[in-house]
């Protein structure tokens, strides 16, 4: 492939020359070689020079672009003595670098479309004509060619074939085939195989391989296209379309070896930057480089590619061999191969072979085909490494399950059990705030009563006693209940409960309380304030030993309530209470304002403890 990058970037002819011998056969007896005017007028006095076909122009007139006529002079030869004119002549061209004009004796059978810049593109353009007796003259007659080529592209003339009419067609359909034919399959499987693995590219990013081997395929399609253009489109002269492939060239190179690199699993981030600014210059000094330096500069932008190419071929065996990995092994015979087909179309074309055949046409499709099966390898192999692990995943998920399941139960069962003790929990509450309350009024009233109280009075105690039993069971449905529709009307209950046991225990009690909800409390918030409060009172009465207690509520905010409760007592020790954990009912009141997310703080010393407890009215509280 390599080979055929140096054949089409110099614009090389084809190998050999010939006259197609059959029984009667036609002699070339000289070609020579002159150069012409612009107008493209046969010259007629000029100094006529001996040449060898196929021919390069720039040995004998560096530098030149123009005209260039080839004068060939030929002659029928007959075995036996066989009638010239019973057997007829057809003539083949291998290749006009760049475009021409062929006239038999003085008229002329063929010419390119344009013969000026944007000169027609015959370089790899077999052609083939049935010579008319009408054009021919016993005895020797005289092809012309006129060839307009540019310097810098190997301008100049192919072989040129004449001879039988079968074996000159069978000559030129080999021709075709190899000059044409092979070319178009090439580019077609390219295509094929650069978009499918693009495609493959681009659903999993992560095999860049793949991506640089659509790249690589990429610019070698658009190199190769360069054998098949007949004309410089879309470039404006012939000078631009030589440059813009060679820089395709470069781009292929480069792209190839980061494919190897790639699949090798190769990390060489120095070499891969200094190659790609290697690159860039190059493509700089194609791009700038005069007419009359593209010669040279082509030279340049093939030789350095073409050495790297060379090494990458050479340096990937060793990495295979270091691998052991069986796609490594197989790209690195590939690898061998192509390098040895590469040198020997190389020899060939430098005339260091001097017969023989070139095969990087037809190798190049057996390599891509053969990347390409490389790559479809590694990704089934890759497949089937998702499958397995697909299917671990499968295994593992169906395992987790399992465990999730067997989890849940014991989560389940878990939360069965702390949602009972947080049942027992809060009757305990309940009934140490609502009922425990209730007897130790009931208690401090006996204490206090000066004759043994009457029936009437035990049983409307024990009615007591029965309604708070009633609401602490019911208390799991009692935040539904309707909401007070004041707080006076939330505190009346209360108030007249413990307003008679103050009296009779000489308590001062006051009770301060805003005429209207500014938002109203939900149901849980007011059985959390009564509760709250009835724990509070309930303390003054079994420890404070207090002569006074203010119960206040406020609304400083719209959707803020704060209740306090104030008594002149002994006090006690906060910390130490909190610490030694032994006063249920204070841990009964936080647990209960934490449950409404909200805050309690107590402060107490000798003559003064306050209970202050705030609160966030808020509809997210209410129960759903």
């Amino acid at each position: 492939m390599l080979a055929f990058i140096c054949w089409i970037a110099l614009i090389a002819p084809a190998y050999a020359q010939t006259s197609v011998t059959t029984a009667c056969t036609a002699q070339i007896l000289k070609v020579q070689s002159t150069q012409g005017d612009a107008d493209g007028r046969r010259p007629v006095d000029a100094k006529w020079q001996t040449v060898t076909l196929p021919d390069n122009w720039t040995s004998r007139w560096p530098d030149y672009s123009g005209t260039a006529w080839y004068r060939v002079d030929w002659q029928r030869q007959c075995i036996n003595g066989q009638n010239q004119r019973s057997s007829p002549v057809a003539l083949a061209l291998e290749s006009i670098v760049m475009a021409g004009e062929v006239y038999v004796n003085d008229s002329q059978i063929w010419r390119d479309k344009h013969l000026t810049e944007p000169l027609s593109r015959s370089w790899n353009m077999p052609r083939y004509w049935r010579l008319p007796e009408t054009l021919l003259k016993d005895g020797v007659n005289t092809l012309w060619v006129r060839v307009i080529g540019v310097a810098g592209q190997t301008p100049g003339l192919g072989p040129v074939y004449l001879g039988e009419l079968h074996a000159t067609l069978q000559l030129y359909e080999d021709l075709q085939w190899q000059n044409r034919t092979l070319f178009v399959v090439n580019i077609v499987v390219n295509v094929v195989m650069g978009i499918l693995f693009f495609c493959i590219w681009l659903m999993r990013r992560t095999q860049s391989e793949h991506g640089w081997y659509a790249l690589m395929t990429l610019f070698w399609v658009l190199f190769a296209s360069n054998v098949l253009a007949t004309t410089p489109w879309p470039f404006p002269d012939s000078v631009m379309a030589a440059k813009a492939n060679a820089v395709m060239a470069i781009l292929y190179v480069a792209s190839f070896c980061m494919f190897t690199w790639r699949f090798g699993g190769q990390s060489l981030p120095r070499i891969e930057k200094v190659m790609w600014t290697g690159a860039a210059l190059l493509v700089v000094m194609l791009m700038v480089a005069p007419a009359a330096y593209l010669a040279g500069a082509l030279g340049i932008g093939i030789l350095i590619p073409a050495a790297l190419f060379f090494i990458n071929c050479l340096q990937f065996p060793f990495h295979a061999w270091r691998t052991r990995k069986t796609e490594h092994v197989i790209l690195a015979g590939l690898l061998l191969f192509f390098f040895a087909v590469v040198l020997h179309d190389l020899l060939l074309l430098l005339k260091i072979i001097e017969n023989g055949r070139a095969y990087s046409a037809i190798s190049s499709i057996a390599t891509t085909l053969a990347m390409s099966g490389i790559l479809g390898l590694r990704h089934a192999r890759n497949m089937r490494q998702i499958d397995r692990f697909n299917h671990q995943l499968e295994v593992g998920i169906g395992r987790a399950r399992a465990d999730l399941s067997a989890t849940l139960e014991r989560e389940h069962a878990l939360a069965l059990t702390n949602n009972r003790l947080q049942e027992r929990l809060q009757i305990a509450h309940d009934l140490h705030d609502g009922l425990g309350g209730s007897l130790v009024r009931m208690m401090a009233m006996v204490q206090q009563a000066d004759m043994p109280l009457q029936n009437q009075q035990v049983l409307s105690m024990l009615k007591l006693i029965r309604d708070d039993l009633r609401q602490t069971i019911d208390s799991g449905s009692s935040a539904g209940v309707k909401v007070p529709a004041t707080p006076t009307e939330w505190i009346a209950p209360l108030r007249h409960r413990f307003m008679q046991l103050f009296d009779e225990l000489e308590i001062d009690a006051t009770w301060q309380l805003p005429a209207e909800w500014r938002t109203s409390p939900n149901a849980l918030q007011c059985l959390t304030l009564t509760r709250l409060l009835e724990e509070s009172l309930v303390n003054v009465v079994k420890h404070s030993r207090a002569r006074r207690v203010e119960v206040r509520m406020h609304l400083p905010e719209y959707d803020v309530l704060v209740l306090s409760v104030e008594d002149n007592g002994v006090g006690f020790d906060v910390a130490a209470v909190r610490q030694a954990g032994i006063s249920v009912g204070m841990r009964s009141m936080h647990a209960r304002i934490i449950a409404i997310h909200g805050t309690l703080e107590v402060s107490s010393k000798t003559g003064r403890t306050a209970l202050t407890a705030t609160i966030q009215l808020t509809p997210s509280l209410a129960p759903q």
